[in-house]
């Protein structure tokens, strides 16, 4: 049993090492572009589904409350947390369009829209892109292996090197918190008293 535990561990490490390797100057693109995106007084629409939905959650979460900083809030919406919006869309239209209505209804220029799928195939997260590509949105895309087809359309993305589920969301919290962190210092840094 411990040796399957580290086993687990050690996998997690080596995706999440071998992910930043290959994606270090975006992280830092993506995060200067989201901290200019709240700069200019836009917003940041997240979603996803399933523990991506989790995952949208939580980063929004993080930018609207705080990460390590006390600081103002930052204008984030995940668009998977209204269930009355979910399930009229769903109802009345197709669950294919949940995020993509919504990002044509609450989107305005200047914002931007992150997307996330495990599989890179969801067809609600691929509809929300291409509805976020008309409005010019600025797009980032979080993925793995298998969503590198998708991921070509996107403004920026992110490809996790694993088909492992696991691995692929564990690596996308860990960005996700990377990115607030780079987003309070760059939106808040106190100067240092030379």
């Amino acid at each position: 049993m411990k040796e399957k535990i580290l086993k687990e561990f050690r996998e997690s490490i080596k995706v999440k090492e071998d992910f930043v390797e290959g994606h270090l100057d975006a992280i830092i693109e993506v995060a200067r572009a989201i901290a200019g995106t709240f700069n200019d007084g836009n917003k940041i629409l997240l979603f996803g589904n399933g523990g991506s939905s989790s995952d949208a959650s939580h980063i929004a979460a993080e930018f609207i409350n705080r990460f390590k900083r006390e600081r103002p809030g930052l204008p984030a919406i995940a668009l998977n947390t209204d269930m009355a919006v979910i399930t009229s869309i769903a109802n009345d239209y197709d669950f294919s369009d949940i995020f993509a209505r919504q990002v044509k209804a609450l989107a305005a220029e200047g914002d931007m829209v992150v997307a996330i799928s495990t599989s890179g195939n969801s067809p609600n997260v691929v509809k929300a892109l291409d509805a976020a590509r008309k409005k010019k949105l600025k797009t980032v895309f979080l993925t793995g292996a298998k969503g590198e087809k998708l991921a070509a359309k996107a403004t920026y993305s992110f490809v996790v090197p694993s088909e492992n589920t696991p691995r692929i969301q564990e690596t996308h919290i860990t960005l996700g918190h990377v990115i607030c962190l780079m987003v309070e210092e760059i939106l808040f840094e106190v100067p240092r008293k030379k």
